[in-house]
């Protein structure tokens, strides 16, 4: 009987180590994507941007126009696509459904599922269009969404149109966040029933380095290249903020919230730093572009949400692949890439979970993940079990740290001197922190598949205290 019992204690273990490995590979990680911009003279083949594609291991791409070449050489390719279909014929598709119908037959029902498109984008940024094109957004989301319906595409390829954040009447504190008062019942309250009623996703552009350029001398660098940081507190919703990003994506849940709506999900369809501006376009630097992108990449991919919804993992779409010499405007309009023309890389970060291992940012430590973004003076954080997350979790964690992990689990032995309380969490915290500190405080090892979080003040238990004084 002992011999079995000890049997089936291991092979509960080994179950349970399985289900703990399963669930950090697979859960709490976001997506990255990129927009595939063209205004440019000198750029790669769409075969040969295809094969980048798929040697960064990026396998979601965004493309501002349905150009045959590029939805042709995706084919096959398995990259998941989103097409746009431009401002300039959005008149067109809201005025008459056939426009809309020979659209989605020519530029969507021509490549898919062959090339695998799965979202198409509404016009761009249309409440900054110059040529007012604000009117025929919601007719003409209607319409196309009509003629997907026809193809029998409406299950697999959702509709939106990416706003940027001048959609917003207020965005500081997030938890103020409105929409432009114009704009609510002509289009939002419209807009964001058709994303419920369709399975959507709200798409925005976020672009902290325009705000920290235009506000540097109250916006902190590293609040807004994800770097190790006091935070800003915001009053109306009680929680602090680690990073410009992730404030500026709650405004917008806010305003969503204020209508009623908080249910439609979120994609970020833009969002990148440039590496090189004028001289007045504060903080566009390699350095800073890298910080940004590469911290980002890390803080997507390592899971979760936003402060406000922190269980809402992130589909982000990087902004751009490559330097683009043909935009007009300031210099850094031309240096948001990822990528120079002959598919050198700009700066060298990752885009997967697997590249990020060993990735580190030359800078500050950045500030990732929504439950561990915390920050002190001497830089002292500590990682605690989460009660919250069951029994199965924090044991699966448990038995990670006090085996393969390496984790000093001597002192929570019966009769030793952190053996009290005898509880799952309190022994789980222990040793999550036994290995956290282990580690060095690295980025990643206080997680535990989401069974574990970081905190900035001492835990007031008396295992963990004990630890952190022996």
């Amino acid at each position: 009987m002992v011999v079995g019992f000890r049997a089936m204690r291991l092979l509960h273990n080994v179950f349970m180590l399985f289900i703990f490995f399963v669930v950090v590979s697979l859960a709490d990680g976001g997506s990255i994507g990129v927009n595939y911009g063209r205004i440019a003279n000198n750029l790669p083949s769409a075969a040969k941007v295809v094969n980048l594609l798929k040697s960064q291991g990026l396998d979601r791409v965004k493309v501002y126009d349905p150009d045959p070449a590029v939805l042709k050489a995706l084919s096959g390719s398995g990259i998941k696509v989103t097409v746009n279909l431009p401002n300039e014929l959005l008149s067109a598709a809201a005025r008459r459904p056939s426009f809309a119908y020979s659209w989605v037959k020519n530029n969507v029902a021509a490549y898919h599922p062959s090339t695998a498109i799965e979202a198409i984008a509404v016009g761009n940024e249309v409440f900054v269009d110059t040529h007012n094109t604000t009117r025929y957004l919601i007719p003409a989301l209607y319409n196309i969404q009509k003629a997907l319906v026809k193809y029998n595409f409406h299950g697999d390829i959702k509709i939106s149109s990416p706003i940027a954040l001048s959609a917003l009447q207020t965005s500081y504190p997030s938890s103020a966040g409105s929409f432009r008062p114009d704009l609510i019942e002509p289009v939002f309250k419209p807009m964001l029933e058709f994303l419920r009623k369709t399975g959507s996703s709200l798409m925005i552009n976020v672009y902290p380095f325009f705000a920290y350029e235009s506000n540097a001398d109250v916006i902190p660098l590293d609040y807004a290249l994800f770097r190790e940081n006091p935070g800003v507190a915001d009053a109306g919703n009680g929680l602090r903020y680690f990073s410009l990003f992730d404030a500026q994506i709650d405004a917008v849940f806010a305003a969503m919230s204020a209508l009623k709506y908080d249910d439609v999900p979120i994609i970020v369809s833009e969002t990148g730093w440039p590496s090189k501006g004028d001289s007045n376009e504060l903080g566009a630097t390699v350095e800073n572009a890298a910080a940004y992108n590469g911290n980002l990449v890390r803080r997507v991919l390592s899971g979760g949400g936003t402060p406000l919804r922190p269980h809402a993992d992130l589909t982000v779409y990087l902004f751009a692949l490559f330097n683009e010499n043909k935009k007009v405007g300031p210099t850094s309009e031309r240096n948001f890439g990822l990528f120079y023309p002959d598919e050198k890389k700009v700066y060298d970060i990752p885009f997967t979970a697997e590249g990020l291992k060993g990735y580190r940012d030359n800078s500050p430590a950045p500030v990732t993940g929504v439950e561990q973004r915390v920050s002190t003076a001497n830089g002292q954080t500590w990682c605690v079990a989460k009660g919250e997350a069951g029994k199965d979790k924090l044991q699966a964690g448990l038995d990670y740290a006090c085996g393969e992990g390496g984790a000093d689990c001597h002192p929570i032995q019966p009769g030793s001197t952190c053996f009290d309380p005898n509880t799952l969490e309190a022994h789980a915290s222990f040793a999550f922190n036994s290995y956290y500190q282990k580690k060095g405080r690295a980025f990643g090892t206080c997680f535990f598949g989401g069974a574990a979080y970081i905190v900035s003040q001492q835990p007031r238990s008396r295992n963990v205290d004990v630890f952190l004084i022996r």
